[in-house]
């Protein structure tokens, strides 16, 4: 038996580390961040909760209601929403050559927001928000392809410019429908909902965004080495064997099902898909192997942070959008300056 190159055995292993950190990183935020809030409770209480659950069938009811009915469903949603964001992002970035591709880039979140602003002015439950809001984002995907289709070939380009006029569109119908919503109570809910809150959050609003959210990244998971291949010219990519086309589609409707998915359950999230991907590729460099688990544990270890960062820092729950933008921008100037505004 051969004696395995030392370079190889030094690289298994920090393949391997890497691993545990993304797998750790995000699983002993939620715990730490499980405690946060107005009920403060320590590390060493949740345990002591749980031991006594789990082995002596004997629940602390006030614990119970604050740490598994109200924090842990919400816990849930953060690390999904910031991952399916996050790997939206990498993936739109790559599929599209475009280091600025973002979950608005086909119009899926701009859809998903009037979906859900729609529902919200007709005073649907939060289910029919939901189911509204990823219906409609599946509808601006679609509109984004038609319009993108110039003699029956779909560009980059075309793809791109399109989804920003269909966005507008939606844009538009957002601004419309908040113009008409006369409500003392509608308009706040409607302005606080798309600008990202995980307030809502319940294990039943979850059974219908968080299987489109697992179904998404775990095909995108399992093809992500052909995101190298998709960063190729279509030229060089078809002489590969990968059906250019096809991959981009796939990719893309997966893509949006996390987004319409993420968005219907938590509202508009700005700048994960955007930040996160880059921060992604310069810890890790620019193989989709290693940038789609690390934009996994990432995004939703960011997203985490700033919900419980949200639902601490005032008597009143700060909006995501809000604090994302406020990290967010200067990250990014700082990322455009590091790389020297060089490909991100």
């Amino acid at each position: 038996m051969s004696v395995m190159p030392e370079e190889i055995k030094k690289s298994g292993i920090r393949r391997f580390g890497r691993s545990v950190f993304l797998i750790l990183l995000p699983l002993l935020l939620a715990i730490v961040c499980w405690g946060f809030g107005r009920l403060h409770v320590s590390v060493a209480a949740i345990f002591r909760f749980l031991n006594d659950g789990i082995r002596a069938g004997q629940w602390d009811q006030r614990l119970f209601s604050v740490l598994i009915n109200l924090r842990l469903p919400r816990i849930i949603l953060a690390l999904a929403c910031g991952a399916a964001l996050s790997v939206s992002g990498a993936t739109f970035q790559s599929v599209f050559a475009n280091p600025l591709a973002s979950p608005d880039t086909l119009a899926v979140a701009a859809g998903a927001g009037f979906g859900a602003a729609l529902a919200l002015y007709n005073r649907q439950n939060m289910i029919g928000v939901q189911l509204s809001a990823m219906g409609f984002g599946f509808i601006a995907v679609c509109l984004t392809y038609v319009v993108s289709r110039i003699k029956g070939r779909v560009t980059t380009i075309m793809i791109v410019l399109s989804g920003m006029v269909v966005a507008a569109l939606f844009q538009a119908g957002i601004s419309l429908i908040m113009t008409l919503a006369e409500s003392e109570a509608m308009l706040p809910a409607i302005t606080f909902w798309l600008m990202g809150s995980l307030a809502s959050a319940r294990f039943n609003t979850l059974l219908y965004g968080m299987p489109l959210i697992i179904i998404g990244m775990t095909l995108i998971f399992a093809m992500r080495w052909r995101l190298n291949v998709m960063a190729l010219s279509d030229d060089e990519a078809r002489t590969l064997g990968v059906n250019v086309q096809r991959m981009r589609l796939v990719f893309s409707l997966a893509a949006t099902m996390m987004i319409a998915a993420a968005v219907s359950m938590a509202g508009q999230i700005g700048w994960v898909g955007l930040l996160i991907p880059h921060i992604c590729r310069m810890c890790f460099g620019s193989d989709h192997r290693d940038v789609i688990p690390a934009s996994i544990s990432f995004g939703g270890s960011f997203l985490l942070l700033i919900d419980s960062f949200a639902r601490t820092a005032s008597a009143a729950e700060i909006p995501l959008s809000i604090i994302t933008a406020i990290l967010g921008a200067p990250l990014f100037i700082f990322l455009l300056h590091s790389s020297k505004g060089d490909g991100l």
